[in-house]
């Protein structure tokens, strides 16, 4: 990302924060994952609910085996324009080494090494969205959103150093409000919205989970956090 500092976590089993205004941490989980991991994962993720405003991340993150840092992908809500909803859809890598010659993507992620990738585009938000990362060549990457109506925007794809691996079975996502990041707040004021996190899939024989939602940071119960599992997933609600 270019001017907000999302959370990122190395450590998927306690998913630490690295940047204070994290609201909501979630860890998903795939099993039977090949030794050299993943070619492909899907993060479903709903935000029908959410406000049409700038403010809001929700993501996934995801580690490359032969890799310690993070990639992730996520969607932002944009306010709506010429009487479209607007969605802002993110995928990252902050992996040293890595490289794009992809229009959508820019070099380095939130100030340090690595590659950026995003795009705008017109969606109802009603549709429901899912991020499919996929191995392409080599290692490259490409993300993708995916609407529930089979309209697929292509977000940008990176190449990671060579000796890279797939994509590991486990890592975690977050809901952040990235205004906060850059100055003085109100928790009591932290506007409303909802999400839906959706079980992981991938083409291998691998079976996806997630744990609970929980809240973290400096607002720490003084958001309205509420979560629960749904058929599709986890729902999270937080702000007033």
């Amino acid at each position: 990302m270019k001017s907000y500092s999302p959370l990122r976590v190395i450590a998927a089993a306690t998913l630490l924060p690295r940047f204070a205004m994290g609201l909501v941490g979630i860890s998903w989980n795939v099993t039977n994952v090949p030794q050299n991991g993943l070619t492909d994962i899907t993060f479903p993720i709903s935000i029908a609910n959410a406000p049409h405003s700038s403010g809001y991340y929700f993501a996934q993150q995801f580690n490359f085996i032969g890799q310690t840092d993070v990639g992730y992908t996520g969607l932002q809500p944009r306010p709506d324009s010429n009487g479209n909803s607007m969605v802002h859809a993110v995928f990252t890598s902050f992996i040293e080494g890595s490289t794009s010659t992809d229009s959508n993507c820019s070099n380095g992620a939130d100030g340090g090494p690595g590659v950026s990738c995003s795009v705008d585009f017109p969606a109802l938000y009603s549709n429901g969205f899912e991020l499919v990362i996929r191995n392409t060549e080599g290692t490259t990457w490409t993300g993708t959103a995916v609407d529930v109506t089979g309209n697929r925007v292509h977000i940008g794809s990176y190449t990671l150093p060579a000796g890279t691996k797939g994509v590991a079975g486990h890592q975690g996502g977050f809901v952040e409000y990235y205004p906060w990041n850059s100055g003085t707040h109100t928790c009591g004021s932290l506007p409303h919205t909802s999400v839906v996190f959706g079980l992981p899939t991938t083409s291998t024989n691998g079976v996806g989970s997630l744990s609970s939602a929980y809240e973290y940071g400096e607002c720490l119960g003084q958001v309205g956090f509420e979560s629960h599992s749904t058929p599709q997933g986890v729902e999270v609600s937080v702000g007033f």
